[in-house]
């Protein structure tokens, strides 16, 4: 099976985890220490904090700029679920914004406006697919309405442009993403003070750690605030190194193999669209594709798996899923609802190369082809 993403994982990694166990210690350390570093010089920042989810850095970013009951956060629908939980987690409430068009997937400034009022504090910007939204529109919109600008960077790990939008920026290295460290994640904020409070609410709000009273070689500690258990171990830390490492040259695979797709199924494919005009800058997360209308979507999927070639959705619009559509039944992001019943997501990663993407772009036309068959006949 051809997978719509694959971790590249060998003998480097395993050779750092046998290390970190060898040592003997497995819990939050040197090697996030170093792995905070080397993500921060990679962004061009001055330091990161890494955590064990970019969920979990959502919620310490939302935590930390104070954001509670009673304010509302702007969000898009078209997203992973964390991003809308992570708003709940503090008590505020998501509010769901459309996205630009079917081309331009990312959440739409316009309609961000017309969503504002006195308790609106902040706006989260997913990057979707990796591809960075315009910050300086978003820049001066967050000025004029004095809101704070948060990214949800989970596509764009690698990108020195992530992370420089606003108050502060969240990654994922879920085992999907560019780089893995199987779960974790990492923030970036330029505001020192911002950082250091978001590093000590990651772990229970103390104000050392474990291997800190170790090196110190005192016990004692305080608690100054409310906190978490949302530390990074030394594992996932040790795993991390060795892929930042290829971080960049997996990006820029992944944007040649993005370009090829481009190519194929302007030839293959017309009635077929490709968000995002080329270029633009991006990361490359996702290859999404959106069908032509009227095409069923679950046939073209599953005659592309009988080729052994898996596909995904992204996403369910957030709105929709049941939790948050009991919340607000009546939410109605039209751009949003039909870029999610036409979009498709096609293998990408830099396992690939553009033969396979020939053969991928060669059997979403013959599944295309035979859908338009059945139709004829029907």
């Amino acid at each position: 099976m051809l997978l719509v993403a694959e971790p590249i994982l060998g003998a480097e990694e395993k050779a750092a985890l046998a290390a970190v166990i060898d040592g003997g210690w497995v819990t939050m350390g040197d090697r996030v220490q170093e792995f905070e570093h080397a993500f921060a010089r990679l962004h061009e920042a001055e330091d990161s904090i890494a955590v064990n989810s970019c969920t979990a850095a959502l919620h310490l970013i939302l935590h930390a700029l104070g954001i509670g009951p009673g304010d509302e956060v702007l969000v898009p629908s078209l997203t992973f679920v964390a991003t809308a939980n992570a708003v709940r987690y503090v008590g505020a409430r998501p509010v769901f914004v459309d996205i630009e068009s079917l081309k331009v997937p990312l959440v739409s400034l316009n309609e961000a406006e017309t969503k504002c009022n006195a308790r609106t504090k902040a706006a989260i910007i997913v990057h979707f697919g990796g591809y960075l939204a315009q910050r300086e529109a978003w820049q001066a919109f967050a000025r004029r309405k004095g809101l704070l600008l948060i990214e949800d960077a989970a596509h764009a790990p690698g990108l020195p442009a992530a992370g420089t939008f606003g108050e502060a920026a969240a990654f994922s290295f879920y085992g999907n993403k560019n780089m893995t460290t199987a779960e974790g994640g990492a923030i970036l904020a330029r505001n020192r003070s911002l950082r250091e409070a978001i590093r000590r609410a990651r772990s229970h709000g103390m104000t050392s750690c474990t291997r800190q009273r170790l090196d110190s070689r005192s016990p004692d500690y305080d608690v100054t605030m409310l906190g978490f258990n949302y530390r990074m171990d030394e594992l996932r830390a040790a795993i991390g190194l060795v892929q930042l490492k290829r971080l960049l040259e997996w990006n820029d695979i992944r944007q040649r193999l993005s370009l090829c797709y481009r190519q194929l199924i302007a030839v293959h494919c017309r009635s077929v669209m490709v968000p995002f005009a080329d270029p633009w800058l991006s990361a490359h997360h996702l290859m999404p594709v959106v069908l032509p209308r009227g095409v069923d979507r679950q046939s073209v999927i599953d005659r592309l798996r009988h080729r052994d070639i898996q596909t995904t959705i992204h996403y369910p619009p957030v709105h929709r899923l049941t939790f948050y559509d009991d919340l607000n039944p009546a939410s109605c992001l039209p751009r949003t609802e039909e870029f999610a019943r036409r979009e498709l997501t096609l293998p990408l990663h830099p396992r690939m190369t553009p033969a396979t993407v020939e053969f991928v772009v060669n059997s979403l036309a013959a599944a295309l082809h035979a859908e338009h068959s059945v139709e004829a006949t029907a």
